[in-house]
Formats: C-alpha cells, sequence, structure tokens
C-alpha cells in the first residue's frame, strides 16, 4: 500500500486529509510538530510526503531540504503563505509540487495521484549491483542476494558509503559524515551501534557470513563473500 506521510499542525485538516487518503487506500501517518518529522520519515519510509510550510519548532522549507539531502521521493508542500518567492523557494528546494489554502482534499487527493503517476514514469535511481547488493535511493530499498533488506535512512547511507568503495576501510569520522550530513556531534558509540544493527540485518541475506568487517583500530570495510551462494 502507497504510504503518505502529512506533515501538518492544523489538526482538524490533518485529519480531514487523512481520512479522504486512506478512503483512497493509502496509508498515512500524520506529524504535526516538525521537530518530530524526519524520525516518521525514517521510521514510516512513506512513498509521498505532504507537507506544510508553516510548522512549529522546525519549517517545511528547512524540512524540505532535510528529506532532499537523502531521498528523491515526491515532496508536495501545502501553504497558506502565496507569495510568489515562497512558490519559488519551495520548489527550488526539489519540491514536486505546490498547493495553497484553503483548499478541497479532493484536489489534494488528485494532486497526491497525479504525481506519483508522474515520478513513477521517471527512471528509479539505483547504486550500481555490487556483485548481489541492490541499492535504490527513491525508495531506500535494499537486496542482498535476493533478499529485501529494511533499512532506516542513516543505516542505508552508512551501507551505500561502504559499498560505493569495496574493500576500503573508512575510520568512524568518515562514516560520521556520511551518515549525518548536518555534521552533529556523534561519539564511537553510536557509529558502533549502527554497525551492529547493518550487520544484523545483513545476515538475514547472508546467515553466518560477514558483509561489513571491522579493522581493528582502523575502522570499517565492506566485502561481500566470494560466492553469494552461499548466504
Amino acid at each position: 500500500m502507497t504510504r503518505i506521510l502529512i506533515v501538518e499542525d492544523e489538526s482538524d485538516l490533518a485529519n480531514l486529509l487523512q481520512d479522504y487518503l486512506q478512503h483512497h487506500q493509502f496509508a498515512t501517518q500524520v506529524i504535526g510538530d516538525g521537530a518530530e518529522a524526519m524520525a516518521a520519515f525514517e521510521q514510516f519510509r512513506p512513498n509521498l510526503v505532504l507537507l506544510d510550510l508553516m510548522l512549529p519548532h522546525k519549517d517545511g522549507l528547512t524540512l524540505c531540504r532535510e528529506i532532499r539531502q537523502q531521498s528523491s521521493i515526491p515532496i508536495i508542500m501545502v501553504t497558506a503563505k502565496i507569495e510568489e518567492i515562497d512558490r519559488l523557494l519551495g520548489l527550488e528546494l526539489g519540491a514536486d509540487d505546490y498547493i495553497c489554502k484553503p483548499f478541497s482534499p479532493r484536489e489534494v487527493v488528485a494532486r497526491v495521484k497525479a504525481v506519483l503517476r508522474r515520478t513513477a514514469a521517471e527512471p528509479l535511481s539505483q547504486v550500481p549491483e555490487q556483485g548481489g547488493l541492490v541499492m535504490d535511493e527513491n525508495t531506500l530499498g535494499v537486496t542482498l542476494a535476493g533478499v529485501e533488506i529494511a533499512l532506516t535512512a542513516v543505516e542505508f547511507r552508512l551501507l551505500k558509503t561502504l559499498s560505493d568503495d569495496p574493500r576500503r576501510i573508512f575510520s568512524r569520522d568518515q562514516l560520521m559524515d556520511s551518515m549525518y550530513r548536518d555534521h552533529r556531534v556523534v561519539n564511537d558509540r553510536t557509529i558502533d551501534s549502527h554497525i551492529n544493527k547493518l550487520r544484523k540485518k545483513l545476515a538475514l541475506a547472508c546467515p553466518g557470513q560477514e558483509v561489513v568487517h571491522s579493522v581493528y583500530g582502523v575502522g570499517y570495510k565492506f566485502e561481500l563473500p566470494h560466492s553469494l551462494h552461499n548466504c
């Protein structure tokens, strides 16, 4: 089922949109606080985001920029501000469409369907296959040895960094820069925790075989087993 993340702080409007979208067979999740939106985005893994411009604690333009740093999924901006500068700024940040309040919920559903049809017709952006590993940046989908692996956005970026340059040893600082593009301060234990979670998920496809290797005192490297038939 296609998943729609509704980021809207007006609860009545958010509930109305949710009802209409669910009636049209979309799965939905509502977030009313901008500060909670990215966590919801990474956990819910939506196929499209309805993103209000004016939100508490973090505005829609900032969220649009953050989503675009890690995904190209469709974003429809929703706002009561109709000035042309806001419209252009929203689209320049990577929004796929723009709806001004007040609007009909039917119009929103129609726009959602139109944007999904348009983006579905575009070729998916995939990381080239690495000997049995396929990664899709549009959906954060990962397949290893024919087995689908569900990763968070941070885990996806971590695996992509490692697999883009197999057998290269990455330090924790280098992995930190690739995982957190806002340059937040993260300690080594956090990196190791993400590595452990990633290993457990990859083990679903290759039980008993290591894909992400530790290099003592240096960091980590990615290397697939010589034969994926053993996975």
